[in-house]
């Protein structure tokens, strides 16, 4: 069953062209490379693509965009939100009611209308869970179970780069000290020759570790071609005698930046290139006006490396949080059933995946 909207705002469904969208996400804070339309659309084709607008008053205050997934000749399939609904309007105070009305809007649209599953991946944490999960369920939203908490690590960038520095872990500052001492030479930008150079350092690194990709990198550099220049993703690349050695992906749209990707090359083992490219790219956030940069995912069991240099990273200068969960919504008994045997397939997938990955690092 429908909920109604309060009276001030209104909804309006695929009645927006990429330029505008781009130009919505770029006064929402909580704005992200997953609510890109040039992300979905590299991933999915812009044929699966929807876009929702929650106007309050007649001005767009929230904004989501889904991707429409569907059994072949069927009706039943899954609305995916990742990263939305975007509700925190930039240089405003966050107003919950705008999370509800939004998150009631979805609803409305993908599981009571078209008899979807709605599944939503919103941009919260762990530590505002009191508020928002009464939220999600007094709107008909269920925590998914099985899907388990994705952990990352968040820098507050609301702090001088004196105190960040001095922040971080004695090791992580005394390697980032030694790599300014090492004679590097950054280059950064957003163009896409940057992003091959940055390829072929992933490549050397892949290689040498041999784990299973979550992402695919070169859909990255399609989406660089399509984006505006405003929502570009950040290139660094660290040069050794003239060779490129490491490098780091980045975004930062709205008030959080992520860490993407970032690689070292054979012969960039010793140069301290990565502790560099970290630093910089924390310092373009910050000047950026970021608040937070979010390390993008840890797990200190199936990938220890990894979160041993983040957490140094991170030092006494953030915390260490899990996202929110992953949230639905249905309408249609038929749609649930069928969605849930599909999410039970695509988890022990994901479970293959971690046992290799694992596997791959042990050796």
């Amino acid at each position: 069953m429908k909920g109604e909207l309060a009276s001030e705002y209104s909804v309006e469904v695929d009645n927006v062209d990429k330029v505008s969208w781009d130009r919505i996400l770029e006064k929402l804070d909580d704005a992200n490379i997953y609510q890109t339309w040039s992300y979905e659309a590299v991933n999915s084709g812009e044929r699966k693509l929807s876009h929702l607008l929650l106007k309050r008053n007649g001005d767009v205050v929230a904004a989501a965009q889904a991707r429409i997934a569907k059994i072949r000749f069927t009706n039943i399939g899954v609305a995916y939100i990742r990263w939305g609904p975007m509700w925190r309007q930039a240089e405003r105070t966050p107003d919950h009611q705008v999370f509800v009305q939004a998150v009631r809007a979805l609803r409305n649209e993908y599981a009571c209308r078209r008899r979807l599953v709605v599944r939503i991946l919103p941009l919260l944490f762990d530590d505002q869970s009191e508020v928002f999960n009464s939220i999600l369920k007094q709107e008909g939203f269920d925590r998914v179970s099985g899907e388990g908490s994705q952990r990352t690590l968040l820098v507050n960038l609301n702090r001088s780069l004196e105190e960040l520095k001095r922040g971080m872990e004695q090791k992580w500052r005394n390697r980032l000290n030694r790599a300014e001492k090492n004679a590097l030479k950054v280059v950064e930008g957003f163009e896409d020759d940057l992003f091959g150079i940055f390829i072929d350092i992933y490549r050397q690194m892949h290689g040498r570790k041999k784990y299973i990709e979550g992402s695919d990198v070169n859909q990255f550099r399609r989406m660089q071609r399509d984006l505006p220049s405003s929502l570009r993703m950040k290139i660094l690349i660290a040069y050794s005698d003239g060779k490129p050695v490491s490098g780091v992906v980045c975004s930062g749209i709205g008030d959080m930046g992520i860490y993407l990707y970032g690689a070292t090359s054979d012969e960039g083992l010793n140069s301290q290139g990565s502790y560099l490219l970290q630093w910089k790219a924390l310092s373009w956030l910050k000047g950026k006006g970021a608040k937070w940069y979010n390390l993008h995912g840890i797990n200190p069991v199936t990938n220890p490396g990894t979160y041993h240099f983040k957490a140094g990273f991170l030092g006494k200068n953030g915390k260490d949080v899990c996202f929110l969960g992953v949230y639905d919504a249905c309408d249609s008994v038929a749609t649930r059933t069928v969605f849930r045997f599909a999410g039970l397939a695509r988890a022990m997938y994901r479970k293959g995946k971690v046992v290799l990955n694992d596997l791959a690092n042990r050796g």
